[in-house]
């Protein structure tokens, strides 16, 4: 079993701390298993881990993707972007990391093993997260609209409107595919959303003030939370944010609901 794998599994079932949060309305309470250091120095756009392993790509004036040591915060394996690129989100599909650029409007795929550059894709839109269902590359750009990408020709296949109580929900951000559902930080939030990939209805929601207002008491120089990876094996997610000093691994209670019926 993979280190990152086994330790979370040992952590996750040491854990006695009570939730973090209770059930209100539909907020999805999460029991804080255990917080690691995190590079202060890292804008995290993406985070997202395979073959357990942990990966992040950060942006602003150190865009880069790195491996990332779990325990330590240290960044082993990188690739780094040209300064004229503002780095965004990653996903890793089928041994390839495919990543983001802001305004640039294309993205950059890699081979995972050696972070060689093995290709470029376009898109019309600004590319802010991303991540994928096994069969798409799901793409945000900061509004309330969710792309579908086809994985051979990396073009839209679906657009996806996400809505809360029937209002639009903009300012979509970092996406991770967790057990059927997609869950989003909503930007200048502390919320991560869970959204329902057929209707595109907000099912759900995590509050991590608390989370966020313990990082700005270790540094107020912290930015806004972002990022979030699942370890399916331990179930366990993890979280950060732009400037964060910490990441916290986390369990929701919910993660393994069905998705909503089609209306």
């Amino acid at each position: 079993m993979n280190r990152l794998v086994l330790f979370l599994l040992v952590v996750g079932c040491s854990c006695k701390q009570k939730p973090e949060t209770v059930v209100e309305n539909n907020l999805i309470p999460f029991t804080l298993v255990k917080t690691f250091p995190h590079d202060n120095t890292a804008f995290t756009q993406g985070l997202t881990i395979e073959h357990g392993k942990l990966f992040e790509s950060t942006g602003q004036h150190n865009a880069r993707i790195a491996e990332v040591e779990i325990t330590t915060g240290t960044q082993h394996k990188k690739v780094e972007l040209d300064k004229k690129y503002f780095g965004e989100g990653i996903t890793i599909l089928n041994d390839k990391v495919y990543q983001l650029t802001w305004q640039n409007k294309v993205g950059f795929i890699y081979d995972l093993k050696t972070f060689q550059k093995i290709g470029e894709f376009q898109y019309e839109h600004e590319g802010w997260g991303i991540t994928h269902n096994g069969t798409h590359l799901i793409v945000s750009d900061g509004t309330e609209k969710l792309y579908f990408l086809d994985t051979l020709t990396l073009k839209n296949t679906s657009i996806l409107s996400v809505t809360e109580n029937g209002i639009k929900t903009d300012q979509l951000n970092e996406l991770e595919f967790i057990e059927g559902f997609i869950y989003a930080n909503r930007w200048q939030t502390n919320y991560i959303l869970k959204i329902d990939p057929i209707t595109g209805n907000v099912v759900g929601k995590m509050d991590l003030s608390s989370l966020a207002k313990r990082i700005q008491q270790m540094s107020p120089q912290a930015d806004v939370l972002n990022g979030i990876a699942y370890e399916k094996k331990s179930k366990t997610i993890l979280v950060t944010g732009k400037y964060w000093p910490a990441m916290f691994a986390l369990r929701f209670q919910d993660i393994t609901q069905e998705p909503l019926a089609a209306p």
